[in-house]
């Protein structure tokens, strides 16, 4: 019996010995630990908690600065369209970093890219973190890109601090979170929060040049596309929490001088479409008491919107007037047709409700005045608000005090593919200040020290969750 006990003790001695120099025996640490455990019967890991932060911010900045250059539009803008040449570029540029970071990089039906940090507990849900790199037209190099390039920084930072996660950690590269080619913003989110509705509109969905979704996908070599999209749903519980890292969007945190904004929820969006017709005519020979100018019943409507978004009394409620088109279009023809598209929006879904009922009322009394016909009212989506979960804002603010950078507690008026993830898993998002707010425009900007901030609270976010 002694011998045997003694026979362990060597056996365990060595494995211990062989896990503290791993390149001289060829052995992967994690590996040696796990057949540790298996043999003892013991977990013998002891977790190593980050205690030494550094983000690469040179290299970071040098990576959203070359990502930036896969535009349609020249530099400062940034335009890559889902699918587009540029995409599919910026798609490899972001696996070659994942893979580079040691990560195991898969991809979905739609393009959403995984890229996997293996934990030591592979038997757990994994935490999940990462935004999206699309970009409309004409708009920054940060929205969104910071959310990726930076997980991928974060997995960096914990590697470098020595640090093993327990559960394992993913960064994900959504799949069109803008609605610029095919009208549907978080595309990929959507899907992977299992959205049977939309698996079945992008079978006969087109963008403007009548190009299919699943031909568009095929050119970018997603063929899986054509067939059933139900493949890229996840189950719910299939991560143990989601964190997107963001510019805020907003004026707020620049304002206040804040660093961090921890994001308790995410405003309810809603769209509509709306379709005024009349009967057009000449500018000059028509007179102005028998019109049914379907222009002018579209602009009042704008001004309705806005005057029912402030009656709301709230300043989070929020509505625009984002598309407004007229037909036949010239300066001398009164509009025969008049198409409007409206963003509302609201942390309170119950009173973004009723501002989309006021619109609705207000566009059925403005046709009737003006006797134009309203051939179309269409609540095209009226996604609910999402929460974020309060042990990952704990994590968060916890993360904050240990890295001493002042943070708030604050929501989103913009929405995220975090929006889509809260069904999934536990969501929570982390904001770094922009300049002015500026966002969707050239002049989009996060200082290096910011986004480094940024990274650093993401990074021990991630470390903490992964160790629940």
């Amino acid at each position: 019996m002694m011998a045997l006990r003694f026979s362990l003790f060597i056996f365990i001695f060595s494995l211990y010995f062989i896990s503290d120099f791993p390149g001289i025996f060829g052995h992967d640490e994690d590996m040696t630990i796990k057949t540790m455990e298996e043999f003892s019967g013991y977990q013998i890991h002891e977790p190593k908690y980050p205690n030494s932060l550094s983000v690469n911010s040179d290299t970071l900045q040098k990576q959203i600065d070359e990502l930036a250059t896969f535009s349609d539009s020249p530099a400062p803008s940034v335009t890559r369209i889902l699918y587009s040449e540029k995409d599919v570029l910026a798609r490899s540029y972001i696996k070659d970093l994942m893979e580079l970071s040691g990560l195991s990089v898969r991809e979905d039906a739609v393009g959403n890219i995984f890229g996997r940090w293996n934990g030591y507990g592979p038997e757990l849900a994994p935490v999940l973190t990462g935004s999206h790199v699309d970009a409309i037209p004409y708009s920054g190099k940060y929205d969104g890109v910071v959310g990726v390039l930076g997980a991928i920084e974060s997995i960096n930072v914990l590697k470098r601090s020595g640090f093993k996660p327990k559960r394992s950690l993913e960064v994900i590269m959504f799949t069109s979170e803008e609605p610029t080619r095919f009208g549907i913003s978080c595309l990929g989110s959507r899907l992977l929060a299992g959205s049977v509705q939309l698996a079945e509109l992008l079978k006969k969905t087109v963008d403007n040049q009548n190009i299919s979704f699943s031909d568009a996908a095929k050119s970018a070599g997603y063929a899986n596309a054509k067939g059933d999209l139900s493949e890229v749903f996840l189950k719910k519980g299939s991560y143990f929490a989601f964190v997107e890292l963001h510019i805020e969007q907003g004026p707020i945190l620049e304002k206040e001088g804040t660093s961090i904004g921890v994001v308790t929820a995410i405003a309810a969006p809603a769209s509509i479409k709306v379709t005024f017709e009349g009967n057009g005519g000449h500018a000059g020979a028509a007179l102005m008491p028998e019109r049914n100018d379907a222009g002018v019943a579209a602009a009042e409507l704008a001004l309705a919107v806005e005057k029912h978004v402030l009656d709301s009394g709230s300043i989070d409620t929020v509505g625009t007037v984002g598309i407004l088109k007229l037909h036949p279009g010239a300066i001398n023809s009164i509009p025969s047709m008049a198409h409007l598209e409206i963003d509302t929006r609201d942390i309170d879904e119950s009173r973004r409700n009723l501002v989309i009922e006021k619109i609705h009322q207000s566009a059925l009394s403005i046709a009737k005045k003006r006797r134009v016909i309203l051939s179309e009212f269409e609540i095209v989506n009226q996604d609910p608000p999402a929460l974020s979960d309060e042990s990952i804002t704990k994590a968060t603010e916890l993360a904050c005090q240990e890295l001493n950078l002042t943070h708030k507690k604050m929501i989103s008026r913009a929405y995220h593919d975090s929006l889509f993830m809260a069904r999934v898993s536990p969501m929570g998002m982390i904001f770094i200040p922009c300049y002015k707010g500026y966002s969707h425009k050239p002049e989009e900007f996060s200082s290096v020290e910011d986004i480094a901030n940024g990274v650093k609270v993401l990074a021990l976010t991630l470390a903490k969750l992964s160790l629940s």
